[in-house]
């Protein structure tokens, strides 16, 4: 295959499908959502505070701050930026294309060429109030045989509408932990948009525990050959919140890779989440590898886990593709086991979900983060399951 035809033949179109809305930065062009839509049907939209339609997005109840190790740099960049744009992101919902003409604050994190910093870089956006909504814009740009983590943090009270751009240059590693911890009040709506290089690598983990109401639509594609993309998810949701994540892996470039999978754990009543995934194999995408699945604990009763996994195949030149599903309670089998050999029933139960959760977070490399993710899960087990008994 020429450079002039791999070219042409990773040029992204929109795909005739449900799964797929017309993409456009025209707010105009993206109807008020009414819930019928295929992509809106989970989400209650009375509790989105206007996101979805025209609540005012200049608020500046979400305040940023950031640290990154030497080499790497933070800036404000204005509305016009040429970066903004740079991954091939294209709203696909009225949400994001308001982020996109509404946002009155951009910043860019660079990663030099072949950089290595040894600290992850950390960006921290903290709520101060939930009254008026923010929108914000961030594009990290991961330079070429690069290697860097990134992590970003969501804590406070407040109502966020933010896109988010990653630009992974050819050879580049770029780790992203994803982590909204936000007080029980808040409102996330966020979109995570990925251009991964040639032979690059792109880690994403998205973990979801705090606020009333989250969702993430975190979306992929390739601009070279032999690009590997892993999407992971921890999530675990009390009584009466929604969290819900939406994967789209677009393998728009031959000998790709890709790796979905999430976990999330559900107690108390009105507990919902929602996980929607996605793979697209192109036309072109000959010798791809892709798998996605999604596993929910349901740990008491007055819970809902919709899990809803897709595969859209345009060739079968592949190497493989597959995903799965599941939804479960407590393994009888794994509790008996325990309690045969002494251990009493809260303990057997909060090991049982430690287990459940232990390979997820065992791969996010951060041994700090990894400490305090089993802990917040220890927190979580604490406010319900250990204290109630089974389902």
């Amino acid at each position: 295959m020429t450079a002039e035809t791999l070219s042409h033949a990773l040029e992204v179109e929109d795909v005739d499908s449900h799964l797929h809305p017309h993409r456009s930065f025209d707010v105009a062009d993206h109807a008020v959502p009414t819930g019928r839509e295929e992509i809106w049907r989970f989400t209650p939209l009375k509790r989105l505070r206007g996101l979805h339609d025209d609540a005012p997005l200049d608020g500046d109840g979400v305040g940023a701050e950031a640290d990154a190790p030497a080499g790497v740099s933070i800036e404000l960049i204005a509305p016009d930026s040429p970066l903004r744009g740079s991954s091939g992101f294209v709203p696909s919902d009225r949400i994001a294309a308001r982020v996109w003409a509404e946002a009155t604050r951009a910043w860019a994190v660079t990663i030099p060429a072949e950089a290595a910093p040894e600290e992850p870089v950390v960006v921290t956006l903290t709520g101060k109030d939930s009254e008026s909504a923010t929108a914000s814009h961030l594009v990290v740009s991961a330079g070429a045989h690069s290697k860097a983590t990134l992590v970003l943090r969501f804590v406070g009270s407040g109502t966020l509408a933010d896109n988010v751009e990653y630009v992974v240059g050819d050879g580049a590693h770029l780790t992203v932990v994803s982590i909204d911890d936000w007080d029980d009040d808040a409102v996330h709506v966020g979109h995570r948009h990925a251009k991964v290089g040639r032979d690059a690598t792109f880690r994403h983990i998205d973990v979801s525990f705090g606020g009333d109401l989250v969702r993430h639509d975190t979306t992929a594609e390739y601009a070279g050959p032999g690009g590997e993309v892993e999407m992971l998810g921890l999530y675990f949701a009390d009584e009466g919140q929604h969290i819900e994540h939406r994967l789209f892996v677009d393998h728009n470039a031959p000998r790709t890779r890709s790796h979905v999978s999430y976990k999330g754990a559900l107690q108390g009543e009105g507990a919902h989440t929602v996980w929607i995934g996605n793979v697209l194999i192109r036309k072109v995408a000959e010798g791809i590898e892709t798998y996605e699945e999604n596993r929910n604990l349901v740990l008491t009763d007055g819970c809902q886990a919709d899990s809803v996994p897709n595969l859209e195949i345009e060739t079968g030149e592949i190497e493989g593709a597959g995903h799965a599903s599941a939804t479960g309670r407590f393994d009888d089998e794994q509790l008996f086991y325990l309690r045969s050999r002494g251990i009493e029933e809260h303990e057997a139960r909060r090991l049982v979900v430690h287990g459940f959760f232990n390979d997820l977070i065992r791969k996010v490399g951060v041994p700090s983060l990894e400490e305090q993710l089993t802990a917040t899960v220890e927190a979580e087990l604490a406010k319900n399951v250990l204290r109630e008994g089974p389902a």
